[in-house]
């Protein structure tokens, strides 16, 4: 009898042994995170960053080349079409003379000043020439009445005063000339300093806004000596904004005129707008990768008007280029490429089992089902390298 409870309680011991070797070496579930297969609208957008701008933007330059004021106005400043002036253009000082340059300039000076005195002689030389002439001219009048000298006679004294005349009429307008190289020669001698005590007189060229807004960049403000053509400032009503969007080439392709699109993450509540067109012509950019892209603009219209955006503001814009109503869905996260295809792994019966499916449109978050699951499936999300045909899985519990 006792040897029987013995070998009873032998094999229960052995039983007890073999059975925690057994939990002890058997494979744990793993613990998975799940999502189950359903139904429902899906939206395919293409994502991407882009900038407000004014829509019609003026540059205000220099037409000529002179020394410009001080722009008294700031960024953000408003103005009126036709009426404010955005920059005054004053005449160049004149350049420094050297030493030998200025010598030159006086011997001019002075030389000038002596022909003016040469021309005033030869004006009283040519006054006193029409005085002898008027007097002969007199007396030969006289002497004509009474036939003591003959007509050619007479007609050479009104000659000679005439002649007389013209003469001291070209020596006056040679004087007017001779005053006016003084007047030239005496300029050129002026210097830098001479002439900025009276710049405030000095007539000037006012730039005016070319339309109503307000100043978008001041890209002159001290005051300086510019060119023609140099750029002083832009000017734009930033209530009639437009978006600009750079996508690529291949995303462009598919975004057509009059789309709707969602502007986002620009500070706000999000906004809609709409694409007004694509431009004809790409350009290549570089990626923060290094790797070079083709892109393409993209004008969005608001369709409301965003009053806390300016000009140069970051958004995201949001292009739907594909919509569904009851679509069966799975989430990106639950696939992975398996032998050239897409797959998940299902769970049945608390096993994971490797299904291969077929998928049409995606977007960042889940993919269009066509072929290999059903709505009530539960997939694993998130697969990890221990998961694998046939291991048995556990949901993780919900936090």
């Amino acid at each position: 009898m006792k040897g029987t409870v013995r070998w009873i309680v032998g094999i229960a011991i052995a039983a007890l042994v073999a059975g925690g070797f057994w939990l002890a070496l058997r494979q744990q579930p793993a613990l998975v995170d799940t999502a189950r297969i359903a139904s429902g609208p899906m939206t395919v957008t293409i994502d991407q960053e882009g900038r407000t701008r004014v829509r019609e933007i003026y540059t205000v330059s220099s037409p000529i080349a002179g020394h410009l004021s001080r722009t008294t106005l700031d960024v953000g400043d408003a103005v009126k079409a036709n009426e404010t002036v955005v920059a005054s253009i004053h005449p160049l000082d004149p350049p420094l003379i050297d030493r030998r340059a200025q010598a030159e300039l006086r011997a001019a000076v002075e030389a000038a000043r002596s022909a003016v005195v040469l021309a005033q002689a030869e004006r009283e030389r040519a006054k006193a020439a029409l005085d002898l002439a008027a007097g002969d001219l007199e007396r030969a009048e006289s002497l004509s009445r009474t036939s003591v000298i003959s007509q050619r006679a007479l007609e050479k004294a009104v000659a000679d005063r005439t002649l007389a005349e013209a003469q001291l009429r070209s020596a006056e307008a040679t004087i007017k000339v001779r005053e006016a190289e003084l007047e030239s020669a005496e300029a050129r001698l002026l210097q830098p300093s001479d002439v900025s005590k009276d710049a405030s007189s000095d007539c000037c060229v006012n730039l005016t806004s070319p339309s109503d807004g307000v100043v978008l960049e001041v890209l002159t403000k001290s005051e300086q000596a510019v060119t023609a053509g140099a750029q002083i400032a832009t000017i734009g009503d930033p209530r009639n904004l437009e978006i600009v969007v750079d996508l690529l080439s291949s995303d462009a392709v598919q975004i057509k005129p009059g789309m709707n699109a969602v502007i986002t993450d620009w500070g706000g509540v999000d906004l809609p707008a709409h694409v007004r067109r694509i431009d004809p012509s790409g350009f290549t950019k570089v990626s923060a990768l290094g790797i070079e892209e083709q892109r393409v603009n993209a004008i969005l219209d608001f369709d409301e008007p965003a009053p806390a955006l300016g000009h140069g503001f970051r958004i995201y814009a949001r292009l739907a280029v594909w919509r569904g109503d009851d679509i069966l869905q799975v989430p990106i996260s639950a696939l992975f490429r398996h032998e050239g295809a897409w797959s998940v792994y299902r769970i049945v019966d608390g096993k994971a089992v490797l299904t291969g499916i077929d998928t049409g449109h995606m977007n960042d978050d889940v993919a269009e089902v066509l072929k290999g699951l059903t709505a009530g499936d539960v997939v694993i999300v998130h697969p990890s390298d221990e998961i694998e045909d046939g291991r048995g899985v556990e949901p993780r519990p919900a936090s």
